[in-house]
């Protein structure tokens, strides 16, 4: 993995979908993300955890794509929660005031159990 790169996976957990997404979140690599939420949505999966604990790098391109799920799986009725262990990550939710819309948690575990 080079360091524009952005790996995504999905797993099942209980009701929720992890999607897992390691490397960095920007210009060039949101659209991956963007399109693994877009699908899962579409296909009706809409209680999400969007593990961002090994993301070191998050810009406003891979925040838009956050708030953008946010909004699609409002819409229906469903969830999205975020776990990040990263500060300089955290702080972009923060600075933005998205950490009141969207609950952000330290592990997956502390977000399944929380949500369910």
């Amino acid at each position: 993995m080079t360091d524009v790169d952005l790996d995504v996976s999905t797993r099942e957990e209980g009701q929720h979908v992890v999607v897992v997404a390691i490397g960095e979140v920007d210009v060039f690599t949101a659209p991956t993300l963007d399109a693994e939420l877009g699908r899962l949505i579409a296909d009706g999966r809409t209680d999400l955890v969007v593990d961002l604990s090994r993301v070191d790098f998050l810009d406003s391109t891979g925040l838009s794509v956050i708030v953008k799920a946010l909004a699609r799986v409002r819409a229906v009725d469903g969830s999205i929660s975020v776990v990040i262990t990263a500060d300089r990550v955290a702080k972009v939710f923060r600075i933005t005031g998205l950490d009141a819309l969207i609950p952000l948690y330290a592990s997956v575990a502390e977000a399944v159990a929380t949500s369910d």
